[in-house]
């Protein structure tokens, strides 16, 4: 959910942020949002004639590209900056921003500069309020719901919105203008480094030089390092944004998570498969006849295919009577969560997906990635924009710990942990839980999902969720989180030595 993102955000991600447990949603000429489908079925015919296999339908839409005309790099020009940004999703193109209101010299590289993101983002109003973008949402839902099963629904007071992709991304390209920001269509293919300046080389024959070199260009870059095996959870999810004869969802209300299994009552193999690895429905009504609709796995070790996602959405839209007229967009979403922090400090800084800053335990990740560049923008003037310009090691060291200062790091090791107890409850124990979840103060859910809770506040948060606990989820944590807790403690007090 992702937010979801990806957010950004990553080759990984085919298409969104995701929230929690995401953040799904497209930006069209008007307000609606995007996703996709592909379908296999197993051993045995699923009957469709009364809604048809929406899967066959291909999207009647793709990101295009801003209309815009960028200042770009002439490689005739002197190739030296402060700061070589390489990539322009969200992370990367907010950083810019940022660092450039110091007066730093920086360059944005990408293959594609001005297409639109392919991720959807959707994210708490609240959250991109404080952050003064909310006029970069086109659709706010004043409330929110979860369908823990067919007879428990949670009603949450907090708004929820959808970016617009291409109100944001206009936003800062313009405010990176503004500031002087340079931009240079190519890929990276190799990064060199020297004692106080490193040397990116790209696809089109130039080189250009820096004193710092940030990846922004998502998961699956190979010029971030680490130095632990990357133990990652993955959030999976499969998308339309689509026109429908109907559908039966209330429109002030988006649709966080549906949790519902009645729709596989006549399919015994997707039944079993469900309760054990369990998926659902995040979903966003625009109007009657246009809708949002995805499929989600939270998070899965080994990751759950996406033939599996597409039939289980199939079936559920069978069983909620909604027909897919038209596919507008579609998407696909993987999005590794947790694992381990890349190597601090490097030589490589980064920002986005690479980064860590992927909510391990929702997959949140671009609210809390706009919040963050600020921050890693001081930290980049504090070096580059004195007198002094402080360079190598005092500044890889100075910005890596502006993203990861200990007390982040420690409440991000307390958001691994609970990736790693979602890991292991099935269908009837994840239910359980996000029943206690969203009976808590809202203090604690809002600021668990938003990243705000300390790591004090966590313990908080902790005690809490077990006291809202049922009998049955408390055995599940008691009987099923011993080896994460004691990893968990094992971590913190690695990175406090």
């Amino acid at each position: 959910m992702g937010t979801l993102v990806g957010p950004v955000l990553s080759a990984f991600t085919t298409s969104k942020d995701r929230p929690l447990f995401r953040s799904p949603t497209a930006s069209l000429p008007s307000s609606k949002p995007h996703l996709t489908t592909s379908r296999k079925t197993h051993h045995h015919e699923i009957n469709t004639s009364r809604f048809g296999n929406f899967l066959h339908l291909k999207p009647e839409s793709k990101p295009g590209c801003l209309d815009s005309d960028l200042p770009w790099f002439n490689t005739s020009d002197r190739p030296c900056f402060d700061v070589i940004i390489i990539g322009t999703g969200p992370g990367g193109l907010r950083l810019a921003e940022q660092v450039s209101q110091y007066g730093i010299k920086v360059c944005c590289v990408d293959p594609s500069p001005l297409s639109f993101w392919p991720n959807n983002y959707g994210v708490w109003v609240d959250e991109f309020e404080s952050l003064g973008l909310v006029e970069c949402l086109d659709k706010i839902w004043p409330m929110t719901c979860v369908y823990i099963d067919d007879h428990k629904t949670k009603y949450l007071d907090r708004p929820y919105g959808r970016v617009s992709r291409k109100i944001l991304k206009t936003k800062l390209l313009e405010n990176c203008v503004s500031n002087s920001v340079k931009f240079h269509k190519a890929k990276v293919w190799q990064v060199k480094h020297e004692e106080f300046e490193s040397t990116i080389q790209c696809d089109d024959g130039s080189e250009l030089k820096a004193s710092l070199i940030i990846d922004a260009s998502g998961f699956s870059s190979s010029f971030v390092e680490y130095d632990k095996p990357r133990n990652y959870g993955y959030q999976i999810a499969h998308g339309i944004f689509a026109e429908v004869d109907s559908h039966p969802f209330d429109l002030d209300k988006m649709v966080l998570m549906d949790w519902r299994d009645s729709h596989l009552g006549n399919e015994p193999y997707l039944r079993v498969n469900n309760s054990k690895l369990a998926t659902f429905l995040y979903a966003m009504p625009f109007d009657s006849n246009l809708i949002f609709l995805e499929e989600t796995s939270l998070v899965s070790r080994p990751v759950l295919s996406y033939s599996e996602i597409k039939r289980r959405m199939e079936a559920r839209l069978r069983h909620l009577g909604i027909r897919v007229r038209k596919v507008i967009e579609d998407e696909k979403c993987l999005i590794p969560m947790g694992g381990p922090l890349p190597r601090i400090p490097q030589n490589v800084m980064a920002i986005g997906g690479i980064s860590g800053v992927v909510h391990p335990s929702t997959g949140y990740m671009v609210a809390r990635t706009m919040a963050l560049a600020p921050l890693v923008a001081e930290a980049i003037a504090e070096c580059l924009g004195s007198t002094r310009m402080i360079r190598g090691r005092p500044l890889y060291h100075k910005v890596w710990n502006g993203l990861w200062p200990i007390e982040r790091r420690l409440s991000r090791e307390f958001c691994c942990f609970g990736m790693e107890t979602l890991l292991k409850l099935d269908l009837v124990g994840t239910r359980n839980f996000f029943e206690a979840f969203f009976d808590l103060d809202p203090y604690y859910w809002h600021g668990f999902l938003s990243s705000r809770l300390s790591l004090h506040e966590l313990a908080s948060f902790s005690l809490s969720l077990f006291g809202h606990a049922s009998n049955s989820s408390r055995l599940d944590i008691m009987s099923k989180c011993p080896v994460p807790l004691v990893r968990m403690l094992g971590n913190l007090a690695l990175q406090v030595i």
